[in-house]
């Protein structure tokens, strides 16, 4: 194996936004996370809605001149085949 190429491994805590902290293995010193076991739905039962850097705001904000209209398009011009059974020959094998 070679050496000093691996980045240095640390045991460091990991903060939730809840306030929850734990220790983990990284090779960061800190760790922040939005959601943990502690905050989680799937654990706890609680319905917890994150709406992160307001993406909703800026859907709203991009698409707030843009209005939705019906277009009908043209049909194509062009060849339209039909298949007629009559004229399809059968290979021979």
């Amino acid at each position: 194996m070679k050496e000093k190429i691996h980045p240095k491994y640390f045991v460091t805590k990991a903060t939730c936004a809840c306030g929850a902290t734990f220790d983990v293995g990284s090779t960061k010193k800190e760790i922040r996370v939005d959601i943990c076991s502690a905050c989680h739905p799937l654990f706890t039962g609680k319905q917890k809605l994150l709406d992160a850097e307001g993406r909703i705001q800026k859907f709203k904000k991009k698409y707030s001149g843009v209005s939705v209209s019906a277009k009908k398009k043209a049909p194509k011009k062009g060849k339209t085949t039909t298949r007629n059974v009559s004229k399809v020959k059968k290979k021979k094998k």
